[in-house]
């Protein structure tokens, strides 16, 4: 479960980096998923910041959490 926690977040940490490269660069316009929301509309790049954050937050979390025995 701790590898799906953190590929999970190393995916959405991932669409965080693209989203911000496709704001600086023009490039990977189609693999981004911010930009395909009409829902956020000109803030896919405070979205793309919040993906990067989340993600490494997410990716963290499994180590953080102690276990219980």
């Amino acid at each position: 479960m701790k590898k799906f926690i953190e590929a999970a977040g190393l995916i959405i940490m991932l669409q965080g980096i693209g989203g911000l490269v496709h704001e600086w660069t023009g490039w990977l316009r189609l693999w981004t998923l911010a930009r395909h929301i009409d829902f956020f509309g000109d803030r896919a790049l405070f979205v793309s910041i919040v993906l990067i954050v989340t993600g490494f937050a997410i990716m963290v979390a499994p180590d953080a959490v102690r276990k219980r025995s």
